[in-house]
Order: C-alpha cells, then structure tokens, then sequence
C-alpha cells in the first residue's frame, strides 16, 4: 500500500462538480444564460422530484486554520438581521424565474458557521422560504453545527421547522492538536449537543472527523474515534485534511508544514482509522463517509440513489439546486454559478436588485457526458458506458485505467469500470482519468489538495 500512496498521492479534486470550478469556462458563461438554465431546469424537474436550497451562512466567532471555506470572522451579531434580509431578497429574484411555487424538496444550512445566527432570526428567515414554497414529501433539510455554540433551542426550533439532520464538527479531540487549528472544544460539548439532538428527535446526526491536522497521530486518532463511540451518532465524515494555504484567508500558516503527518502516515491514520470504524459497525459509504445499516445515506447507497452536489453526498437528488448567499454555488444541471465573494458586495448587488453571480460554467455536451460518469464513480463505485466512442478521449481513459487495474484499483469490462475494495481510498484518482478539461489544461501550479 505504501508504494501506492507514493505513486498516487497527487494534487486532485474532491469533484463536488465536474467540470471543478478552476476549469469553468467564463468566456461562455452569462447571468442571463444562468438564468434561462435555471428557468429550463425548473420547468423539467419541479413537479416530480422538487428543488434543493443551500443558504451559505459565513459568519464564524473564530478562525479555525484547517478551513478553506468562504467565511467572516466577527463576534459583532448586529451582521445577522441585515445579511438574512439580503438572503431573502436574493430569493425572491428567484422566485421571479419560476412561474409556479416551487416544491422544496432538499435544504442545506451550511458554512461559516450556522448557529452563529440566533434561534429567533434563523427562525425568521427559514419561514421567509417557506411561506413562498410547497414542502416535498420526506424533505431533507440539515444543517450544520458547531458544538460551542449550538443550543438546545437552536435544535428546537430548526426540529419545529422540519430539520431532522444534523452534523457537528468534532474534527479531534486531541489538546494539541486542537490549539494547532484554533478549534478548542470539548467532548463534553460535543456530547451535550448529540444527546439534545436524540432527545427532540432527530435522525441522520453526523460528527465530522478530519485526519491528516498538525500533530495528529494514531493514537490521538483512534482515541477520537472512541470517544464519537460513545455517542453513537447515525453517520460520519472522515475527511482527509485540504492543506491549501495558497487559498486566500484559510490561516493555514499557523503551524509549521512539518508538523503535517507525511503521506505515508496520512494514510494510515484512515486505512487504521477505516478498519477501526468498520469494527464498530460502520460502512464506508462513498467517499470519506461512513454510516450505520440503518441510515438513510446507506440505504441510499444500496437502493443506488446516492448523490453527489456541492453540499456533499446526499440521499437525495433534484436537478436544480439553487444557492443563497455570499460566495454560494448554484447548480441547474446545464449550469453552474457562483455569487460573489464578498459580504459587502453580496449586499450591494441584492440592492440593486441582481442575482449576485459573479462566475459560473455552461456545460457542453461532453461536460454533461463527464459528469454522468464521475457522479457514478463517486457515488456508485462504478460506471457504465453505452457508447465509450462518441468521445474518443473517453476511450483513452481506458487505456490509462489499464496501470490501475494492474494495481488492483479498478476492474474493467468492455463497457465498464468497478472500483474495487483497495481502489476505494484512491476514488479520487480514478475519477480524474475521466477528468479531460484538466487533462487539456494541466495546472502549471497547485491548485487542489493531495488525493491522500
């Protein structure tokens, strides 16, 4: 396995989307043709299976220096009111496209940090949505949590509201480790939260672990591992830590770059931690997630409805997803976009009443070609192709994938590809074969994280 890691521990996507966003091309890409896919997307999908909201949330108290999403770092709460009201506004220009009620079928609060905003204002804007929208049957809507500030009423009201998932950032429990990534909590903290969680009701809680932090070991792993035990929660997300200080405001300078695990050890704090996790009675579901039989995320994965959007995996699908806020990412199927980065300039557009994209991709029909394939690899473990010609490239991805089977990594048929049980932690090489904007354009400088 060591020689592997060597041989494939290279800078890759996640592919949260494909194309990834530093391969979207802008030459192509207008606000009204995001605007007629998202009217064409909404036409299609609406009726049967609904639309999925994210609200990007990006207020935090502190910078947590493992962290490369778009955030605001204050602890002035006078930001909460005027930042949801632009939320709000930003979807009525939404709304404007569509000319019926949309059907709501998947909702997502994420960050930042959510439960930065009160009970009460999150409770204003989330009824904002719903009073302009038709609930689905059996909606999905999460969000997620920091143990330190989440409280019980946070828990109470979001319940009241229809949330029934939820995923708290856990990370590590280790004391030096925690001070590496300015992330300190305590197990007690964490535990609190969960218990309140199971107690109203909910289903679906998840803990986010990250191996590969600053002076992390197995022990201090393994010792993070047994400690999420005892809670028991119904899914986790075992991340491989992004080290992208190049990434402007990520505050990963705060450590040293040899107080990083090598590849090697990278490695083996999740093949140990995997095993670990499978004892307990958790099953490797995708990518970097794990989840009791009973879960919804696993019977996803075995029903092979299993998805993959900017919010993650999910149990659920809808070809439209649109993003809210400050730097969120929307997605029509035909399209993708991204508002602005900025709050400041999030809340100047709004008032001048525009969607707030700053950037965005129109997909081809090889784009889409692409997409279909690396979604099944990330979600499915395997692809089909009915037609491997129609793209000539395609099939010289074959001919690459031929080194990895001889690694043992994938099998490959006539018309198909199967990732096998040891390719699993190397998905993310094997979807890159397929990946030809990036082939065409290698980067001439890092722009992703290690695949390991």
């Amino acid at each position: 396995m060591d020689s592997l890691i060597d041989k494939y521990n290279i800078p890759g996507p996640r592919y949260t989307s494909y194309p990834t966003v530093p391969y979207w091309d802008e030459s192509t890409f207008s606000s009204e043709k995001w605007r007629e896919s998202v009217i064409r997307s909404f036409h299609e999908s609406n009726a049967e299976e609904g639309i999925s909201i994210y609200i990007h949330l990006p207020f935090c108290e502190a910078l947590c220096t493992f962290c490369a999403c778009h955030k605001r770092i204050t602890k002035q709460h006078s930001v909460e009111i005027p930042y949801l009201e632009s939320v709000l506004k930003e979807w009525k220009l939404y709304l404007e496209l569509f000319e019926e009620r949309p059907k709501l079928k998947e909702l997502h609060l994420g960050g930042g940090t959510p439960t930065f905003f009160s009970p009460k204002n999150l409770k204003t804007l989330l009824e904002g949505i719903f009073e302009t929208v038709e609930i689905a049957e059996h909606p999905e809507f999460s969000f997620e949590g920091h143990p330190n500030n989440t409280t019980r009423d946070h828990l109470q009201t979001l319940y009241d509201l229809g949330f029934r998932r939820v995923s708290f950032g856990v990370q590590d429990y280790d004391p030096k480790v925690q001070k590496a990534i300015n992330r300190i909590q305590s197990f007690e903290n964490v535990k609190n939260v969960t218990e309140w969680a199971k107690e109203i009701g909910y289903r679906g809680i998840s803990h986010d672990l990250v191996f590969g932090l600053p002076h992390q070991s197995w022990d201090a792993m393994e010792h993070t591992i047994r400690k999420t035990m005892e809670l028991k929660p119904d899914r986790l997300a075992f991340y491989s830590y992004a080290h992208v200080p190049w990434v402007k405001g990520v505050g990963q300078r705060g450590f040293d770059e040899n107080d990083l695990p090598t590849g090697e050890e990278k490695r083996r704090l999740y093949e140990d931690g995997k095993k670990l996790l499978e004892n307990l009675g958790y099953i490797e579901v995708g990518m970097d997630h794990f989840s009791l039989e009973h879960d919804d995320l696993y019977q996803s994965l075995i029903h092979k409805k299993l998805h993959r959007n900017f919010m993650g995996y999910t149990s659920s699908n809808t070809q439209l997803m649109v993003g809210l806020g400050m730097s969120a990412i929307s997605d029509s199927w035909y399209a993708f976009a991204q508002n602005v980065k900025t709050v400041e300039e999030y809340q100047k557009i709004i008032e001048e009443g525009k969607i707030p994209v700053v950037k965005g991709h129109i997909l081809d029909e090889e784009d889409l070609t692409v997409r279909r394939h690396i979604l099944n690899l990330m979600c499915q473990l395997e692809t089909t192709f009915t037609d491997k010609n129609s793209f000539p490239e395609l099939e010289n991805a074959f001919e690459m994938l031929k080194e990895m089977e001889r690694d043992e990594l994938v099998e490959i048929y006539d018309s198909q590809i199967k990732i096998t049980e040891k390719g699993r932690a190397f998905t993310r090489n094997v979807a890159m074969v397929f990946d030809l904007r990036m082939m065409r354009n290698k980067p001439e400088t890092r722009i992703f994280s290690m695949t390991i």
